[in-house]
């Protein structure tokens, strides 16, 4: 399937992963905007699911680094859990494909964008680094335990953010595919679709399982590397 694209300014724009992203990033904003617009003591409807979020993410900060270190990153985590699942989810009831480009899919099925978040994730960290330890402490931190570690510890940071993209990629774009495969087979006649109907069922039921769980991994990854690089003890 291709991908509608637009060049400009020396470089090329994807226009499906522009709009989904745009999408995304606007179901995010209702959510956090409709959930918080009139709060009460006794939460409930979104309000109360918007508080369990954030006391589940609370949790992954807390299980990573001490509260008054970590609390300044709450939010970076909330935004980060809301956004990657809202991404893994939206592309899984059905896709639209128009003059055979695809258009509606899920944004994290795409390499480019969650290798963009695997960098900015990993930059965060740097800079949180040098600005809460300082750029001398950021340093010697290579060369700890042992200075012939530096090379490794160069690598890691490179293996750290291809993992990080590629295993949120690999798990939504195969979940994908597979959806694709089973729509597919629905079209070649009665006994196709019959027989097709209860896998695409059960594999939308475990596709929305495998995208919170991602969106959870890549949270709590997050929060591993930020704990790796501000803790004093590392």
């Amino acid at each position: 399937m291709d991908w509608e694209v637009f060049d400009g300014f020396t470089l090329t724009f994807n226009l499906a992963n522009m709009l989904m992203i745009t999408i995304a990033s606007l179901i995010v904003f209702l959510i956090a905007v409709i959930s918080t617009r009139k709060l009460a003591m006794k939460p409930t409807g979104l309000q109360n699911f918007f508080e369990w979020i954030m006391d589940f993410v609370k949790g992954i900060v807390k299980s990573n680094m001490d509260w008054k270190t970590g609390g300044r990153f709450h939010v970076l985590g909330l935004t980060l859990f809301l956004y990657i699942a809202v991404s893994n989810f939206i592309g899984l009831p059905f896709s639209v494909v128009v003059d055979d480009y695809l258009w509606w899919k899920s944004p994290t099925a795409d390499p480019v964008i969650t290798l963009t978040l695997a960098v900015m994730v990993v930059a965060l960290s740097h800079y949180y680094a040098i600005k809460m330890k300082g750029f001398k402490e950021y340093g010697k931190d290579y060369f700890r335990p042992m200075g012939f570690l530096f090379p490794l510890k160069i690598v890691e940071e490179f293996a750290n953010t291809l993992t990080l993209g590629l295993r949120l990629y690999g798990n939504i774009f195969a979940g994908e595919i597979l959806l694709g495969l089973l729509a597919g087979s629905l079209a070649t006649g009665v006994g196709g679709h019959l027989a097709a109907v209860i896998p695409t069922l059960a594999w939308q039921g475990f596709s929305v399982f495998v995208g919170g769980i991602q969106a959870f991994i890549f949270t709590m990854l997050t929060m591993v590397y930020l704990a790796h690089k501000v803790n004093q003890d590392h």
